[in-house]
């Protein structure tokens, strides 16, 4: 996944060193939460690696060292200890260059902490000032909120550090810094990714850049943890708001680019603002001041073009990252996924390829009595398209042998979604015996749109470690394995998959739009409920038939208790179920 040819390094755009520049590295890594031994030889790595690129300063990500987020790791103090140990380590491989690398710093209390480390020392310490504490975050239930900006002068050129949110806030840190005469901000992060984020991120940074007329250095971490995915997507900006580099997604990569800071400085000359907006500062930053580097030799930098990505291949790179990061930072090496022969399970299927690779996925088809030929037939078709293991299961002698042993207490009561459930509980204990047997790793096939309105079984297709899909809508799963397709520029996924009308097939002739309004309504009226908070008269404001939203929205409600025990999944969405969803599972508030 990362290269060591110099190749994969430089600038975006070439052009000739003006006379005081700055070589910058942005170590976009991918740590492990609670590797500390790991992830400080993952730093001493990335920081040999910028020595030979020629580099003056390097940078990582937010709270490298512990990983993040630690949650409550940070309650041990035998955790903090361990990191404060490495950071000295750390600082003792920074010889003849400066680095920038999170941390969490023990005084009276905890911080979030950037340390800047100086030819083999450690400089000085920034404490991160704005604590998020909404969505995924909990900052707040951790640490104590910073309140210096220090700034660093090493010789004629003066840089700062802050950490994540702290850029975000428009008169924040990055302001205070810039006005204290830093050329350089340097803010680490640790920014988890929903689809579209990262644009957003970008065009944020440029207007602070512009703003503060500072060169601005951005750096994300790389990888997944948990539900969150970190996209990297690193960037420099010039003192003119233009991203001059821009690092990789969903990868590792150390981007390098070279600063002119005497440009900052012409530019302030003719900003009269700033001189008005220092005398309204008040107390200057504490300015620490640091011996200058020796000069050292600098590479030439290769140009260096990163894409974009399209939504669609972005979102599918991010369910790929999520689920191999799950996968190996617990220690698996194989998963199994039930194939239905539908597109739930195609995608995820198709997804841990990707991930793992195919020798490391098991496709297993419990076929009963009222599964398709069609179902059973693309089952197959897909696991030789993908050149997965395949195995067949079937459950109707398991279920005969349970519907004799509940014949007594049943008895004079008509079948009806019990019947149903215990066909999806046989799975699920089936794809369980071979996870208990084999040491791999169930993934479940559980979307959006079925989780939010209850439309799966407990113990049964919810059983499993990894909810690979269970952020994207029904709508948004087609369409990503519609670009699976195209990505492999052939029909990995058989097309009847697609044009079959969705259906669980746990009773004769049954399809999802018995039970749920078209996806093409429901996914939307979700959207709007989950991600947007909208209220049932502003759903219904929308268009909807307000029978359909109240049925949605009752469902979602009352469905909270599954959610709460089916295995986590990647989040893509900017609101997804766990972190940032707190509904009670006793509730009884109904809009009217």
């Amino acid at each position: 996944m990362v290269s060591n040819r110099d190749a994969r390094f430089g600038a975006d755009c070439g052009y000739t060193r003006p006379m005081r520049t700055l070589r910058v590295g942005l170590a976009q890594v991918n740590p492990t939460v609670g590797d500390i031994e790991g992830n400080t030889r993952l730093i001493l790595d990335w920081l040999a690696r910028a020595r030979g690129l020629g580099c003056d300063l390097v940078a990582f990500p937010e709270l490298v060292i512990t990983g993040y987020p630690p949650e409550d790791l940070l309650f041990k103090s035998a955790f903090i200890e361990a990191n404060l140990k490495a950071l000295r380590h750390v600082a003792a491989a920074t010889s003849g260059l400066t680095a920038v690398v999170g941390f969490v710093d023990k005084r009276d209390d905890i911080f979030n902490a950037a340390a800047v480390l100086h030819d083999g020392a450690v400089a000085g310490v920034y404490h991160k000032q704005y604590l998020p504490n909404y969505g995924v975050f909990d900052e707040n239930r951790y640490f104590q909120a910073g309140v210096d900006a220090p700034v660093f002068a090493i010789g004629d050129t003066i840089i700062a550090a802050n950490i994540c949110e702290d850029v975000w806030y428009p008169t924040g840190p990055t302001t205070a810094q810039a006005l204290a005469g830093a050329e350089l901000v340097v803010t680490i992060n640790g920014s988890p990714y929903h689809a579209g984020k990262g644009r957003f991120r970008e065009k944020m940074l440029a207007t602070r850049a512009a703003d503060d007329l500072v060169c601005l250095a951005c750096v994300n971490a790389v990888g997944g943890q948990d539900e969150l995915v970190f996209d990297g997507q690193s960037f420099v900006f010039n003192e003119r708001g233009e991203c001059i580099a821009r690092a990789r997604a969903f990868e590792e990569d150390l981007l390098v680019a070279d600063l002119d800071l005497a440009a900052v400085f012409r530019a302030r000359l003719h900003d009269s603002r700033r001189r008005k907006e220092k005398l309204r500062l008040g107390a200057a930053p504490v300015k620490i001041s640091l011996p200058p580097l020796p000069e050292r030799a600098r590479p030439p930098l290769p140009p260096r073009e990163v894409a974009e990505l399209e939504p669609d291949e972005e979102i599918v790179q991010a369910l790929t990252l999520g689920t191999r990061d799950y996968v190996r930072k617990n220690g698996f090496k194989r998963v199994v996924i039930g194939l239905s022969g539908g597109i739930d399970s195609a995608l995820v299927a198709a997804i841990a390829v990707s991930a793992l690779g195919a020798e490391n996925v098991t496709g297993v088809s419990m076929p009963s009595p009222f599964s398709s030929a069609g179902t059973r037939r693309d089952a197959r078709r897909l696991a030789r398209s993908l050149g997965i293991e395949f195995m067949q299961l079937p459950i109707t002698a398991v279920l005969k042998a349970y519907t004799r042993a509940l014949a007594r207490p049943f008895k004079g009561l008509r079948e009806d979604v019990t019947e149903e459930n215990l066909q999806a509980r046989i799975r699920g204990t089936l794809l369980m015996a071979l996870s208990n047997k084999f040491g791999w790793l169930v993934l479940t096939t559980g979307n959006k749109s079925e989780i939010s309105v209850g439309y799966t079984t407990l113990y049964g297709d919810m059983a499993g470690g990894f909810a690979v899909i269970k952020d994207v809508p029904k709508t948004l799963v087609y369409r990503l394995a519609r670009h699976v397709n195209a990505r492999a520029g052939r029909a990995l996924i058989p097309e009847t998959v697609f044009t079959r009308p969705p259906s669980a097939e746990l009773r004769r002739g049954q399809t999802d739009q018995e039970s749920l309004p078209p996806y093409e309504v429901l996914d939307p009226i979700l959207e709007a409920y989950v991600e947007e908070d909208r209220s049932l008269k502003e759903i219904i404001a929308r268009g909807f038939d307000p029978e359909v939203v109240r049925k949605v929205i009752a469902m979602v409600d009352r469905n909270e208790y599954k959610r709460r025990q089916g295995p986590i999944g990647v989040k893509i969405t900017p609101r997804a179920f766990g972190r940032d969803w707190r509904l009670p599972i006793v509730n009884k508030f109904r809009e009217e």
